[in-house]
């Protein structure tokens, strides 16, 4: 899974490269609303880069009451960067984060909050002109690994990752990337720029989609 770098303009690179999964939200969000569509509790997985491997996976915790993400801390990438709420843009994508911000991850701020029962969605740049940008490396995690989100109210809400998937952006699983694997748990996705970089298009082929369910609070 080569993550290409092409010789676009650093601001036309963000801007594409946010592009992918995020453009279907809105659209999907709509269809749930209209069609029901229901939770998906096998969670079978498609084109996932990361088997189990005979990992056991910890019980699910208890969900927090809802409270803004304020940071995100993957250790095994050693990662640790502010969040910054962010809504749909007029095409019903989640509105990346500033190009000029490549550090912060976003939140769909409208959505749940990581912690909270649902599926919290947070998004981050792959990668600049010149440089990896704080999702670079997000397709490397395996399951059982942790994401640490620290919340507004003080808690520290600990993910176990279950998952991770690279999704072909020309036939995007909305409801795959974005749905509730299993009723009642509080979920979290982290996506980001995947597959190849189409220097005619000046888009990614596909994203990377890791999910992760909560298992604890504290460090």
């Amino acid at each position: 899974m080569s993550e290409q770098r092409g010789h676009t303009t650093a601001t036309g690179r963000l801007i594409t490269g946010m592009a992918w999964a995020v453009l279907l939200l809105g659209l999907w969000l709509w269809g749930r609303d209209v069609t029901g569509l229901p939770d998906n509790p096998a969670g079978t997985a498609h084109g996932d880069v990361a088997g189990l491997g005979g990992i056991t996976l910890p019980t699910p915790a208890t969900p927090l009451p809802e409270s803004a993400p304020q940071r995100v801390d993957i250790p095994q990438l050693a990662i640790q960067a502010p969040v910054m709420s962010r809504g749909l843009d007029d095409r019903g994508g989640i509105d990346p984060p500033p190009f000029d911000q490549p550090g912060v991850v976003g939140w769909y701020g409208a959505g749940t909050a990581p912690g909270a029962a649902g599926t919290a969605l947070l998004v981050g740049h792959v990668d600049t002109e010149t440089r990896p940008a704080v999702f670079y490396r997000l397709s490397t995690l395996r399951p059982g690994e942790t994401v640490r989100v620290v919340r507004a109210d003080g808690k520290i809400a600990r993910f176990t990752i279950d998952d991770v998937e690279v999704l072909p952006a020309d036939h995007f699983d909305a409801e795959r990337a974005y749905g509730t694997r299993h009723t009642g748990r509080a979920e979290l996705r982290l996506i980001t720029c995947g597959g190849t970089y189409d220097r005619t298009s000046r888009t990614y082929t596909a994203n990377v989609v890791v999910s992760a369910y909560l298992t604890g609070t504290g460090a």
